[in-house]
């Protein structure tokens, strides 16, 4: 190594711990803006480059250095996304975060010719302010991590020629995977838009437009079709309302014909006065002062099995659908059935 690359590894072992402090604040301030932005990444990661990887580096092209400042990875980042449209955001985030040298910075992702593919990633030099070393930051997809990865294990850019064969299936990969990229992106806004009318159907009460999914029924759920048929329910007996999921019921709503959610809603509407009836009778004899939200779906639940003849088998099976098979559905799907036939419900 000459004497001029030996002056820089110098500078580098005296500003080493200032890359220490550099790299918990690169950290510190991407992971607070990310959780604050809702983004979530695969991958957030910093390192500093080691002294034998830059003394190969030095020993190679230390000549087009006059200092340490000049070399601008000694630091670098890398966040790893699941979407393309997640990078943009997050560049936008380091661009409000550090100052951004854009003379050296590089898209990868613009400089593909219109029939070629390869390596995508986004590489930002940045500064934090106060600092004088630079550092690099790349963001890319987990898609595009895979593609850097395989380049790196194939040797596709060290400079050993490859068979042409070898070459064209290596650009077909990369094309099915920038595809790939593109069509999860594409699913997503597709998903979101799709809540978003969901939504907005609900809201407007044109329950009948909306398929029964996992989706709807959650937004469904959102406006509390049931309070007011639970709250007449803890009323028996002065009782505590304590929140318990109703997602596990879409199955069982569908088991009774429930299609779309202006069914859900007839079968409510249809249903609840009997609900409450055996609410009332299980409860009244009771000191019981907690109830689930749930009760009141599962009364109705209960009550529509036993009025379209489902008897005491439909009573298991649906047991069986919220708690998992074991030997107590039964038990418990007889006591049911008894407190409802006491009130000629079945």
């Amino acid at each position: 190594m000459d004497l001029h690359s030996q002056i820089i590894l110098d500078e580098y072992r005296e500003a080493l711990p200032v890359f220490e402090c550099m790299q918990t604040e690169v950290q510190a301030k991407l992971r607070d803006a990310l959780d604050r932005n809702g983004i979530i990444v695969t991958t957030i990661e910093t390192r500093i480059k080691t002294e034998e990887s830059l003394a190969g580096k030095l020993a190679l092209k230390g000549a087009k250095y006059t200092s340490l400042s000049d070399i601008t990875d000694i630091l670098g980042g890398r966040i790893v996304t699941f979407y393309t449209d997640d990078v943009d955001r997050i560049a936008a985030i380091a661009e409000q975060l550090f100052d951004i040298d854009w003379d050296n910075s590089v898209d990868k992702r613009k400089l593909h010719q219109i029939d070629s593919f390869g390596y995508n990633s986004l590489h930002y030099i940045c500064r934090l302010p106060g600092y004088e070393y630079r550092f690099e930051l790349q963001l890319r997809t987990t898609l595009q991590h895979a593609w850097a990865s395989i380049n790196h294990d194939t040797g596709y850019k060290s400079g050993v020629e490859i068979p042409r064969e070898y070459i064209r299936r290596i650009n077909r990969l990369a094309g099915l995977l920038e595809m790939a990229d593109d069509e999860f992106s594409r699913i997503r806004i597709e998903i979101n838009d799709y809540r978003r009318r969901v939504t907005q159907l609900v809201q407007n009460g044109k329950l009948d437009d909306v398929l029964l999914d996992g989706d709807t029924f959650r937004s469904y759920l959102q406006a509390r079709p049931l309070d007011a048929l639970n709250k007449r329910i803890a009323a028996i007996n002065q009782a505590e309302i304590q929140e318990a999921p109703l997602i596990r019921y879409l199955r069982v709503l569908k088991a009774l014909g429930c299609k779309t959610l202006g069914d859900v809603s007839r079968l409510i509407r249809k249903y609840e006065e009997d609900a409450y009836r055996l609410a009332r009778h299980q409860l009244g004899n009771t000191d019981l002062d907690i109830i689930s939200s749930a009760v009141g779906l599962q009364n109705i639940c209960i009550v529509c099995i036993l009025s379209t003849g489902g008897g005491k088998i439909g009573l298991i099976r649906l047991f069986d659908t919220l708690n998992g098979h074991n030997s107590q559905n039964e038990a418990l799907a007889e006591l049911t059935y008894q407190q409802a036939s006491k009130m000629q419900i079945e």
